[in-house]
């Protein structure tokens, strides 16, 4: 496998400057409104602030992947004197909270970074400097693409085997 540089893109969050206002999660749900600017909801945010107000806790949490089931880890965290549990941290959407499912559908959503503009609309108007977008680019291994139609045929031979498959594409090749 050969290694190529691969640009990755994150947000660094340095919460103790977080002041909770809350202008990153109205800039994200008016951008991925359809159509855009359109509406403001912020259900549709693919950013949270998480809120504790009677211990001055104010910490932006970004949608990450898709979770089919529920975590395991019910544990809780003690920073700098205050009680926290995994589901404060935690990027997943998953079917045990509500957070990061578009309101209308209850499908997943996930930050895309604002594709297509320069940088995150959450990082161009954090007015506190909580939010830093960052660029770095790593050596990966490249993966070996699999076409779109060789990862259906798999999983359809994978689920209704070699043969039944041959005998569909063949019933099919006759009607052509």
């Amino acid at each position: 496998m050969a290694k190529i540089k691969k640009k990755i893109k994150t947000i660094k969050i340095d919460a103790d400057k977080c002041n909770g206002c809350r202008t990153c999660e109205v800039v994200c749900a008016a951008f991925h409104s359809q159509p855009k600017y359109s509406s403001i909801n912020p259900a549709a945010s693919r950013i949270h602030v998480i809120t504790r107000r009677l211990d001055d806790i104010w910490l932006p949490v970004f949608a990450g992947e898709y979770s089919p089931a529920e975590c395991m880890g019910r544990d809780k965290y003690v920073i700098d004197g205050k009680e926290y549990d995994e589901c404060s941290f935690c990027r997943a959407t998953c079917p045990s909270r509500d957070m990061f499912k578009d309101p209308d559908s209850g499908l997943p959503l996930k930050c895309d970074m604002c594709e297509g503009e320069e940088s995150p609309l959450c990082v161009q108007w954090c007015l506190n400097d909580v939010l830093i977008y960052e660029e770095r680019e790593e050596e990966v291994e490249e993966m070996v693409q699999i076409e779109e139609m060789d990862a259906g045929l798999a999983s359809l031979i994978d689920r209704y085997g070699l043969e039944k498959i041959g005998t569909a594409l063949a019933r099919m090749s006759y009607k052509a």
